[in-house]
């Protein structure tokens, strides 16, 4: 069972996402308040699988609860659900330390399935999030990855799953999620295999086609 917290300062839309979620047989919420302050006092006493919060919140926005979450917590799972697809915003999320970005326009069955993928310790990452950064990247920059992301996607790239990946470079399996969070962002992808296959083409790690993880 994957319990489940979530922020949301609307009532409709925060009643809507109980429903939603709360109907499927894994999942129970077991918490639904109104802003970050009580998000981050709910947290203490129900201890969730996963957190979904808002961006624009009274009290404390969701960036800013993400952070103080992965300060203190930095193991938990957050994931941000917002109904702006601004790419600025999305990458100060995950810098502010979320696994994943969710819209509130995408379907029902996406949602749920960002839910379980979080839950796996994966980044769930909207789609239509990833086709503007694609679009983004074809019309302007080239992607801007660190040392350390590069590193990642080569490993990646060589089908090498996370638990290894983080043993070869001793960091944290998280932190190894975190970094390919922000890879799939820059890239414009949505999962593991379409990183996998930009490595390749782009001349980065191995190239397997059917990565492991």
């Amino acid at each position: 069972m994957i319990s489940v917290l979530l922020a949301e300062d609307h009532p409709v839309v925060r009643t809507g996402l109980v429903e939603l979620l709360g109907s499927e047989p894994d999942i129970e919420i077991v918490g639904a308040v109104g802003d970050g302050v009580a998000a981050l006092a709910a947290l203490e006493e129900h201890d969730p699988d996963v957190v979904i919060l808002d961006v624009t919140m009274p009290e404390m926005d969701g960036i800013e609860a993400t952070r103080r979450i992965s300060a203190t917590a930095p193991e938990r799972k957050v994931v941000i659900l917002t109904a702006s697809a601004d790419r600025d915003q999305m990458l100060r999320a995950i810098d502010a330390g979320a696994l994943g970005y969710m819209l509130k326009d995408a379907s029902p069955e996406d949602l749920i399935e960002g839910v379980r993928t979080a839950a796996r310790g994966d980044s769930p990452l909207d789609p239509k999030v990833a086709r503007e950064l694609l679009a983004d990247r074809r019309h302007s920059r080239a992607p801007q990855l660190t040392d350390r992301e590069r590193e990642v996607l080569s490993l990646v790239g060589d089908g090498m799953p996370n638990k290894l990946i983080a043993r070869r470079l001793e960091i944290s399996e998280k932190t190894v999620k975190a970094h390919l969070t922000r890879v799939y962002a820059e890239l414009g992808v949505t999962d593991r295999t379409q990183a996998a296959l930009w490595a390749r083409d782009n001349g980065i790690g191995g190239g397997a086609t059917t990565p492991a993880g």
